[in-house]
């Protein structure tokens, strides 16, 4: 089992950190489109013949949307996620595993719903049709649904791969301090070295 758990999260982690780190650009997708929106309003307040454009405030909520759903798993796997941190920061390593995986299972079982609801909404919007958005644009639905089934299924490989992190280091396996970046490890390992 100890072997599947370190094959599981060797296969899951580093996944999700090229997608979290590949969608953080994202945010520039985002400032296009509402930099788009802002251009085409002040060319029409001043005469220019240009329309406002209907699409782009739904599609930058699309486009946040996106962003958030797929930066989950990243964010869960960085530690970026809220926390009282009253007394867990001065705990230690091996209580801080203790505690996440206890309350981590809470996390499965909510993105397991999560899922489920998810997947009876985009299966709703292919069944009739394909489902509408009821804005002037009225764009399809499906590929955001898409989207958000696909990263809710990402966060939940990750919230499993956190539980198994927190069993093997309670197994006395070293899977590196909880929340730090292994990366961020090597280069201040390397820099030390140099020094």
């Amino acid at each position: 089992m100890t072997r599947f758990m370190l094959a599981y999260v060797a296969i899951v982690d580093p996944m999700n950190r090229w997608i979290g780190r590949l969608v953080m650009y994202g945010i520039f997708v985002m400032m296009a489109i509402l930099l788009w929106s802002s251009f085409t309003k002040l060319g029409s307040d001043l005469g220019l013949e240009i329309n406002p454009s209907l699409w782009t405030l739904e599609m930058a909520q699309f486009a946040m949307v996106a962003y958030y759903i797929l930066g989950g798993p990243y964010s869960i796997q960085m530690g970026a996620n809220v926390r009282m941190d009253l007394l867990y920061g001065e705990w230690s390593q091996r209580r801080k595993a203790q505690v996440d995986a206890f309350t981590v299972l809470f996390l499965i079982v909510y993105l397991v719903f999560l899922l489920w609801g998810g997947w009876d909404s985009l299966m709703y919007s292919f069944k009739y049709g394909g489902e509408r958005s009821s804005s002037v644009w009225r764009p399809y639905l499906w590929p955001i649904k898409s989207i958000m089934v696909f990263g809710i299924f990402l966060m939940l490989l990750q919230a499993v791969s956190e539980f198994f992190k927190d069993i093997l280091r309670l197994l006395g396996h070293d899977m590196g301090p909880k929340d730090v970046d292994p990366r961020d490890l090597e280069t201040s390992d390397s820099t030390e070295t140099r020094a």
